[in-house]
Formats: C-alpha cells, structure tokens, sequence
C-alpha cells in the first residue's frame, strides 16, 4: 500500500467534474445537520482528501453512492500517485474514455478493489450495495476475521457473506435490530463515509498496538506526517496567555496536525492547572499522542511555580558529583511526568570556555570537556530513569561565543581537531550512551561547513548555521558521530535564523539538512503549508519526511506515551506527593550546600564571617535582589540594611557598615562589559578600612578575572534560593564551602 499523500495532488483531483467535487482539500459542509451520527466520519473523510461534496457547502449525505464514486474515494485513499499519471482506459462496455471517472475505475480494477460484471460492464453509476461495500473495503485493506460475533439471518448464502463477516466480527459495520444485514440495501454517500472512516481508524490502531510504523505512516496524509515534525509555542491566543485548551489552541492542533508543543511559564498558573492543560491537550491530540516539552534545567532556566527548582548546571559543576547529577535529573523527570510532560530540553552539554559568552554562563556545567561529559551524562541517566526523554543542546557546541543566538548569529571558528576535543566530546559521549534526542545550535562552524549565503537581513553574505547545514547534521552527527534518534532545531524565533534566511526557506533547508522537529516557528501554520508544498513539488524528498516521522513515532512509544490510560481525577491528588517533594528539596538543598566555591580568602579556608550584633549591609544592583538576601536575616539577631550599585549614598552607608555583602550578578551579557568598576571602587574603599565583606557571585563566577585585590568571596552560581541560602549559611559558619571552581579564571 502507498502512503498517503494527500495534498499533493489537487491540481488533478480538481479537474473532476462536480459529481465527486474537489477532494484536494478539507470541506466544510452545511447539510449535515440531519446526520450527526455520520458527521465526524464525514468530516475525517473531507479532511484526508478522500471524500468531497457538490459546492457550496453541500456533502449530500443521503444521497446515494455510486460504484464509480466508491472506488473514486478508494483511490483518493490508497493510490492518489497513480491519479498523476495519464489516464488509462477500461475494458468495460459501459465506461468510455469520456466517463467522469474513467481514469479511477481502471486504477481501481488494476490493483483489485473492485471488479466488474460477467457481462462485461462495470455499473459506474449504479447505487452501491451494503454486500458491495463490505466486498470493497475488504479487498482494499488487509483485514482479518474479528473476535465479535456476527450472525446476520440473511448473509450466509449470499455472494458477499466472507467479507460482510470481516467486517461485522470487527465491528466496522452493523446490523439491524432484527437480526438481518440486509446485504443488497444501497448504502448512502454518509454511510460509504462512515465506514470508511471505521476502517482507517481501526487499522491505524492496529498498526499502534503493533507498533507498526511504516503500516501507521502509510495511513497518515502529507498533513499529519509534517505536523509530526513542528513543535511551536503557545503562549498567546488573542492577547490573553493561553493556560486552556481554547478554541484557538483546538483549530491549531487540527488545522495543522500538531505533533508537539513546548510550554514556558506563561502557561503555567500552578500544578493542578498546569496537569491539568497538558491532559488535555492530549486528549485533543486524537490517535497519536503528542510531545509536550519544556525548558527545566534548574537554576536561571526554569518553568515550574512549586516545583523543585534546583541550582544549577554550574552549581552540580562545583559539586563535581555525578550522583547527585543523576539524582537532579531524575527528581526533575519525576515532577515533569507528574506534570504531564514529556520532554526536558536539557541537560546543557555546552562547554562554556568562553567567560565573555552571554548567554551560556552557569547554565553549563563546566569548562572542561571531561566534567561537562561525566554530569552531562549522568543528568540524562536520571531523566531516563524517571521517564523524560533528554534533549541535549546546543549541538555543535554554544558554550565558546560572544554572541547570543537569540540575537545574532554566532560563528566558532576553531578548527576540527579542537571540536574533537573539547566541542564535540561530551555529545559523542551522549550518543554512544544512547541520547534520543539532540538540540541544534543557530551557529556556524566553519571547520564543518564553510559555505555562505546572502542574508536576507542586510544583503551580506553569511555562513549557514548548523540547525541549516547538511554537512553538520547529516553529514558529521549522523554519519560520523553515528546518531540515530531526533534532531530538534533550537527555537526559529531567534534571530540567528529568523533574520538572516527567511522562515520558510529556513523549515525547508533546516528539514532537507537533517532536522526532524522544527522548535517555535514564527509562524507554525506557514511552516507547516511550507513542508507540504515543499513535499507535493518535490523539494523535500517524502522519504526524508517518512524517516523523521518513523523516529518520532518509535520515540513516542519508548517512552510509552501511546498509553494514555491514567485519568485526570487520578493523576492531581499524586501531585503533591511528587511537586516540591521533600525528598527532592533534600537533593535540592545538597547540591547548593556542596556548591558554595571559596572565590578569595583573607586566611585561605573561609570568608569573613558574620557575627552577632553585626549592621550588615548589602550591596546589589536590584533593589529586588537586595531585598530577597535580607529575607534570609529575618530570624538572626543582625541589623540589615540595603543600598544599591551605582546610587550616591551608596558608600557613605557602606561606610558604617560592620559587614558588607557585595552581591555580583553577572548573566546575559558580555563580562568584560559589565560595570565592573563600581564594584572594584567599593573593594577598594573597604580594603583601606579594613572592613569584613564577602563578594557574593550569584551568576557567571567569572569576577577574579576583573576584580583585583578582593579579601573575601564566595560563588553560589545562582540568584535564587536555594544558591543564596546556602552561601548566607557559609557566612555564618554553619557550613563550609566545599565546592571547587568548574571554569578557569586564568
């Protein structure tokens, strides 16, 4: 059987005469208001292209089908490639070359869906019977003898009684309640609709049960199969933040076969909401459930409002411990899976050797490769083990860039065997531990991929990133690194794509390189038109599409989101057994106790210790950042106060100070440019009085590389709690910093 390629062929199927109508395209019909029973089987039908109406609006339901119109529909659905080739003739005496569906018939009669009669003719225009239609549909699909039982009083002699029993004994047609079938009763085009219908959906659910694929994807049109491969972002829908299934949200879905959407915190009000949204949203899904991702590394990156945030690739750096990385991961896929989510873009296999880079920083676990590797790896075990798939980023590596590919678009121009060893290292590692799913990096490397194009941005020319480039992902990560799960393009949101190439060049070139989901198209239902005309005129090869349809479906039912058992009323009183658990924030407080890293020291073992009856100040450039410091004095006998970065009383009430706590916040931006200045000027007054402070960094640790002479710092590697607590607790001697610098300052 052919796959289905519904959509490539409306210029043929719309040169039919009025009888069939167009089935090019989806209807929408206004008569159907006295057959509701055979509306969604209607509506299915017009959908994949297979049945069509009269014009304006009208499907006629109860009219009666044809042959002709039977094995017309039958080869919409099973043959439509045959419909492009020039038009045979029939052998039957009643079936002229001028017939509407000359060409249909001798399709059908060639591959065996219906024949004639012993006189010779084939009856185009006769109503079709019930026994024909059972006769028809069991000869179109590969249909074996149900388990029901289905005793008609009228069939057992008839012509037709083995294929009214295949049909009946699975349910795909009924009887009447005087227990006949009433085999020679003509079937109307609502009727034809509907059991076609039937037979499709139960064989695509054959085909799942069995795991299937290629059966599944044969009985997908051109539409579903790309919808499998767009992942957008739902975060608006008519200015309101969408937190519902909506009318909006349904119309995308089906509109455009939606394989996947990935959620951000605009989404999400609190858990029960949250699990609630994602349940529904596969139950809108119909047969092939969808991915539903989310970006939760921890620390600065994080989605969940209750949830066990943790501190941070960078903080389990300092750690320098693969279990409790393992332990992250599988706490973070433990309340992703309660949440019903499915995909954690994360962990971050980025090497960040590049202090100037704004936008890795401290979501990466280190600057050396072997570091990044062994946590790297031991975060997607944890993922795994709860039941979250891992998406590893920025393939080929982001972590050494002075420009953030949200705004431009950055080129790494090391060399290949400096990719090798540093780059490269901790994806080859993931690859050969079996990661199913790589992210993509709007970066160029011109080692792998040297070749230029004009920008449509500006007119110059520019290297083509590797979420574009052939060479990169198909070339090197498939072929040479021997990948074999998805590829998932980073955000095409972001101006290292958007700006430059245009969105629908970008889909098209992103997915003939060798990206299987498009993340956050700018416009999800143009991308998606893109890719099916992209098939229909050949520019994307349909094998290409089949392959990375075949990866997400396998992905799907590994990860066993085909079982789709669990009601809603059974997963939300779970949830607070899971969310915030205290199992997790016992993990969650380790990790920020092990990662408090020693920066500088008057004695070379500890900061400058707070004492009591201090006035602490505390110095920040956020008052917001400030106030959430003090919070953590409110039951310590210490007086606090705060001033801010840059204000003129600032040093004056430094000054009379016992106590300074300098807090450095350094993230998002270049840190040579950063205004370091301001900071160094308070080091230095406090260092001519002799004063105790500790220089607190809460971001990128980077300060020893611009700050000269400081006493006394520690790095907590985020700004939240529970980083900021557990440097407080440090300065209070209730702990020790026992965590070792994971980038070189050097």
């Amino acid at each position: 059987m052919q796959r289905k390629m519904i959509g490539i062929f409306g210029a043929v199927l719309g040169s039919m005469f009025i009888l069939a109508g167009n089935a090019a395209a989806e209807e929408r019909f206004n008569d159907l208001q006295y057959t509701k029973w055979a509306e969604d089987g209607i509506e299915y039908m017009a959908k994949r292209g297979t049945v069509a109406g009269y014009g304006d609006g009208k499907f006629k339901p109860a009219g009666l089908v044809t042959r002709a119109q039977a094995v017309t529909f039958l080869v919409r659905e099973l043959y439509p490639e045959q419909l492009e080739k020039p038009a045979e003739g029939t052998t039957y005496s009643d079936v002229p070359k001028t017939h509407a569906f000359t060409k249909e018939i001798a399709i059908a009669s060639k591959n065996g869906l219906a024949s004639g009669f012993p006189d010779g003719s084939f009856r185009p225009d006769a109503p079709l019977s019930r026994a024909e239609t059972a006769a028809f549909l069991t000869r179109a699909y590969s249909l074996s003898e149900g388990k029901q039982t289905a005793n008609w009083s009228d069939t057992e002699s008839h012509w037709a009684a083995a294929p009214i029993l295949v049909m009946s004994s699975n349910g795909l047609v009924g009887g009447y309640s005087d227990g006949t079938y009433r085999p020679n009763q003509t079937v109307t085009r609502a009727e034809y609709a509907v059991f076609m219908s039937r037979v499709i959906q139960f064989e695509r659910q054959a085909a799942i049960q069995a795991q299937d694929w290629d059966k599944l994807i044969s009985y997908m049109t051109v539409s579903e199969q790309v919808g499998q491969m767009l992942m957008p972002d739902i975060r608006q829908w008519n200015g309101k933040v969408t937190t519902t299934v909506n009318e909006g949200l349904k119309s995308i879905i089906h509109n455009q076969d939606l394989g996947g959407l990935i959620l951000f915190d605009k989404n999400i009000v609190d858990t029960r909401q949250v699990t609630t949204f994602t349940h529904n949203l596969q139950m809108e899904a119909g047969d092939i459930p969808m991915f539903l991702g989310i970006d939760q590394e921890g620390g600065v990156i994080k989605r969940i409002p209750g949830g066990t945030n943790l501190p941070g690739q960078m903080a389990l750096g300092a750690t320098g411990d693969s279990a409790l990385a393992e332990a992250a991961g599988q706490l973070t896929g433990e309340e992703l899976k309660a949440l019903g989510l499915n995909i954690n873009f994360a962990p971050v296999l980025d090497i960040n050797s590049n202090p100037d880079n704004p936008i890795i920083g401290m979501r990466s676990f280190s600057s050396d490769a072997d570091l990044v590797t062994r946590l790297g790896l031991a975060t997607i075990t944890g993922l795994r083990q709860s039941g979250v798939i891992a998406a590893v980023k920025h393939f080929p590596g982001h972590g050494d860039t002075m420009v953030d590919s949200h705004l431009g678009l950055p080129v790494l121009t090391h060399n290949r065997e400096r990719l090798d060893s540093v780059e490269l290292k901790p994806f080859q590692a993931a690859i050969e531990d079996g990661v199913e799913m790589i992210m993509t990096a709007h970066i160029a490397f011109p080692a792998i991929d040297n070749e230029q194009v004009t920008s449509l941005k500006d007119g110059q020319r520019v290297p083509v990133p590797a979420t574009l480039s052939k060479k990169v992902l198909n070339g090197l990560l498939r072929e040479e690194l021997g990948y074999e799960g998805i590829i998932i393009s980073d955000a095409f949101t972001m101006d290292g794509i958007a700006e430059h190439f245009g969105e629908d060049q970008a889909v098209e070139r992103a997915v003939n390189a060798g990206v299987d989901i498009i993340l956050m198209p700018q416009n999800s239902a143009a991308a998606h038109q893109t890719l099916v005309n992209a098939v229909k005129n050949g520019t994307i090869p349909i094998d290409t599409i089949h392959a990375s349809v075949e990866r997400i479906l396998e992905l799907k039912a590994k990860y066993g989101l085909f079982e789709r058992s669990e009601s809603l009323t059974s997963k939300l009183p779970k949830l607070n057994q899971v969310i915030g658990s205290q199992a997790h924030r016992e993990v969650e407080r380790e990790i920020a106790d092990r990662a408090v890293t020693l920066l500088a020291s008057r004695d070379g073992k500890r900061p400058d210790s707070l004492q009591q009856g201090d006035r602490v100040v505390i110095v920040a450039a956020e008052e917001e950042q400030a106030k959430q410091l003090e919070r953590q004095f409110n039951n310590l006998s210490l007086k606090t106060d705060i001033a801010l970065i840059g204000q003129a009383q600032t040093k004056e009430t430094v000054a009379k100070a016992d106590y300074v706590i300098l807090a450095s916040y350094q993230f998002r931006n270049v840190a040579s440019q950063f205004g370091w200045s301001a900071y160094q000027t308070l080091i230095n007054e406090m260092n001519t009085r002799n004063q105790r402070y500790t220089l607190l960094s809460l971001g990128n640790p980077y300060e020893t590389i611009y700050l000269k002479n400081i006493r006394s710092g520690l790095a907590v590697y985020g700004k939240q709690e529970p980083n900021t607590e557990a440097g407080i607790n440090v300065l209070l001697g209730h702990q020790v910093a026992t965590g070792k610098l994971p980038v070189k300052t050097n």
